[in-house]
């Protein structure tokens, strides 16, 4: 039976629809959150735009889900509560998109109709480019700058003035004989390419982690505390709009945007007033071509209205105004020469292939790799056999002129190939059988539903392997697994590589204290490390020598063994020992421990297999040998009693300042609780941040115990 998620919205019965309607409206405010609040987007704006078309319309067919929400109607997040609030005298309000060159045209058509003016009759609009920023409002007072405040959610955003007051191209004071008494402009902080990569080099210096892109880059650096830092970043601004102003200075969009100029404000030189449908598509295509080399991310075209007047009787519907609309670009294109074709092995060893591209900078950003997928993929043929790309003949081949496309922040990858480039001499690329990394077997599993060979190939090795042996101790100690704080990335792969106090396998990390104490060339001597930081780490893996069964098997990284299954296995065996036993008695089929294991609701054949194989493998048994020397996994209910959540169905909602979502995920399952995604009648407990929404109404209609991030510290001991 399909999902609500997958029938279309006129098909949809009423129960089908309050249940997507939820589901919508959570995973819209989710985003909303991390975007507008935590700098740190979850998903590419494709997707979001496509939760919320979908949202609007399921509210347009029933509209009494519209009127129990206001998720739909909602712009950006609420304030974070890291700084001082402003309310927006006039709120900053969102834009309705458009996808295509025919919404673009019904956009005219609605506004010609709404205004009862024939299609002849011209109406001109502004077309400018769409920055990819941090929306920021100024407010002058007879010329001087006064404060400054972020959009928020629309009616209240966070007084980031003396951030803002570092930022070069925003006037202390505006010139001009025609400034008003009042005057709030509005614009978007944005960071220049250059600047952004200089950024980033600076980042990487200083061993801190990198920002994503450059609009991430720009929002960190204005909602910094300390407001140094915001001065050391060189952002920019552009000014566009305007919020509170008595007094305009022109009747129209184009003319008051001319004014800021005047006043000392940088605007886009790429604004142009356009008379028709076809003059906007046109400034758009002009735009589009040459997005590449303005030096800036932009995501879009916005369109509006010119005359102010119009502007005031068109008004505003829901979260946008009627007079305006954002035409955004498709997913991001570009063209370059594939120079060689790279495999990398993965944790699960995964041969993956990686194309190594002359630099092409596609959307702003500069890429030099891309994906390429598995082996069908470069010969041209998807998992069911069947052709991605047309053309004779459709395989990749280095040397090849590739389109490569990429969409938000997803990794780019190559999406298709010029033949007509072809080089004469180009060859079929031949796909490794030998892992390069350990000189394994790399083999093709058969899919046991399909009976059909999986995409991927993968080294046999298994902990031989080198490249999977980095990756596998960098999963041992995630934050789904043990959870080893200050054993991140870079310190597994400088003790993997390390002389002195090598780690090679997951029971290494638990000796480290007591080499380093028997080494003469200590850890706290060497660069990055110092007295204080060995012994927290020291501390740290001390204190994750009892780790949670289900955390445990999870860390082990058997191949198909995600946390769901890992849970499962942990509550069904209780002992790590019991599961070490069923999975060596497992591997005859015959066998009752065969029967049980297949007999566990939500395990299947290919968990059984893994399991199998993963015990069977003598260099895994005396691996883990070395490894239950130095830990004891606990049964859930080991954990579950020591802990005041023990046991109890925990749900987080809203934002969480002292930890991320998936760390408090962790703290909560790791002290015994149970983590759920919705409120129900069974929920013990909800978790609400700032910007919480439907969750709270569900936990207050059920009776659910509430507390906030402040609380949960208290409950659970700090």
């Amino acid at each position: 039976m399909n999902e609500p998620a997958e029938i279309p919205v006129e098909q949809l019965t009423s129960r089908q629809a309050r249940a997507e309607h939820k589901r919508l409206a959570e995973a819209v405010e989710a985003a909303d959150i991390a975007y507008h609040q935590n700098d740190a987007p979850e998903m590419d704006d494709a997707s979001y735009d496509a939760l919320r078309r979908r949202l609007v319309a399921i509210e347009a067919a029933f509209p009494a889900l519209k009127a129990a929400s206001t998720v739909s109607a909602k712009v950006g997040a609420k304030a974070s509560g890291k700084f001082a609030k402003i309310r927006h005298r006039v709120p900053m309000l969102s834009l309705d998109n458009a996808f295509t060159d025919e919404a673009v045209a019904e956009f005219v058509q609605r506004v010609h109709r709404f205004l009862g003016r024939r299609d002849e009759e011209p109406i001109a609009f502004t077309a400018e480019p769409k920055i990819d920023g941090l929306s920021l409002s100024l407010r002058y007072e007879k010329g001087a700058l006064v404060h400054a405040a972020t959009r928020g959610d629309g009616e209240e955003g966070e007084d980031v003035t003396v951030n803002a007051r570092t930022i070069a191209e925003i006037p202390q004071t505006l010139a001009g004989p025609d400034v008003p008494a009042v005057a709030e402009v509005r614009g978007e902080v944005y960071l220049g390419h250059a600047d952004f990569a200089g950024i980033n080099e600076r980042q990487r210096e200083k061993g801190l982690p990198e920002f994503a892109n450059p609009r991430n880059a720009a929002a960190g650096s204005l909602r910094q505390l300390d407001a140094t830092i915001t001065a050391s970043r060189p952002l920019r601004f552009f000014a566009y709009a305007w919020g509170e102003m008595p007094e305009l200075p022109a009747p129209t969009q184009s003319g008051v945007v001319q004014a800021f100029g005047r006043w000392g404000f940088r605007t886009n030189p790429l604004m142009k007033r356009c008379e028709s449908v076809e003059d906007l598509i046109a400034h758009y295509r002009l735009i589009e071509s040459q997005r590449a080399t303005l030096g800036y991310d932009i995501d879009g075209v916005v369109y509006k209205v010119d005359e102010l007047a119009l502007q005031a009787r068109l008004g505003f519907v829901s979260r946008a105004p009627r007079w305006a609309i954002a035409h955004k670009f498709p997913a991001e294109l570009a063209t370059t020469v594939l120079e060689a074709i790279e495999i990398q092995v993965g944790r699960t060893g995964a041969l993956s292939p990686v194309a190594r591209l002359c630099p092409v900078t596609v959307g702003g950003v500069v890429v030099t790799n891309a994906t390429l997928h598995n082996e069908d993929y470069i010969r041209g043929y998807d998992s069911k056999g069947e052709r991605i790309r047309d053309g004779e003949p459709p395989d990749i081949r280095v040397g090849d002129t590739v389109t490569v496309k990429r969409a938000g922040d997803v990794i780019p990858r190559v999406a298709a190939v010029d033949l007509s480039k072809r080089p004469a001499d180009a060859k079929p690329y031949a796909f490794p059988t030998l892992c390069p990394a350990c000189g394994s077997h790399a083999t093709r599993e058969i899919n046991p539903r399909s009976g059909k060979e999986d995409a991927v190939r993968r080294c046999t090795g298994g902990l031989i392997c080198p490249a999977q042996a980095v990756e596998r101790l960098k999963h041992f100690v995630s934050r789904d697994a043990l959870d080893i704080d200050g054993l991140g990335d870079k310190q597994i792969e400088f003790f993997h590589g390390d002389p002195d106090l090598p780690v090679k396998e997951p029971a290494d990390i638990f000796t480290l204290a007591a080499r380093d104490g028997a080494n003469l060339k200590k850890l706290k001597d060497k660069e990055g490390f110092g007295a204080q930081s060995v012994a927290k780490l020291f501390a740290a893996i001390e204190e994750r020598r009892t780790p949670p069964l289900n955390r445990f098997i999870f860390g082990l990284g058997i191949r198909h063994i995600g946390e769901t299954n890992a849970r499962l296995l942990a509550r069904h065996y209780g002992s790590f020992e019991a599961l070490r036993a069923a999975g060596l008695a497992a591997a005859d089929p015959a066998s009752p421990e065969r029967q049980e294991l297949d007999a566990i609701d939500g395990v299947g054949p290919t968990v059984v297999e893994a399991l199998t194989d993963f015990f069977g493998e003598p260099h895994n048994e005396e691996l883990l040998d070395r490894l239950l020397a130095q830990v004891t996994p606990q049964p859930l209910e080991a954990v579950a009693s020591a802990s005041p959540v023990a046991g109890k169905i925990v749900v987080f909602t809203g934002a969480l300042e002292r930890m991320t979502r998936d760390e408090a995920k962790a703290m909560a399952e790791r002290l015994g609780a149970k983590v759920a995604g919705s409120v129900s009648s069974k929920t013990d407990l909800l978790v609400a941040g700032p910007g919480a929404g439907s969750k709270l109404k569900d936990a207050q209609k059920h009776g659910v115990q509430v507390i906030d991030e402040a609380g949960w510290f208290d409950l659970v001991g700090g």
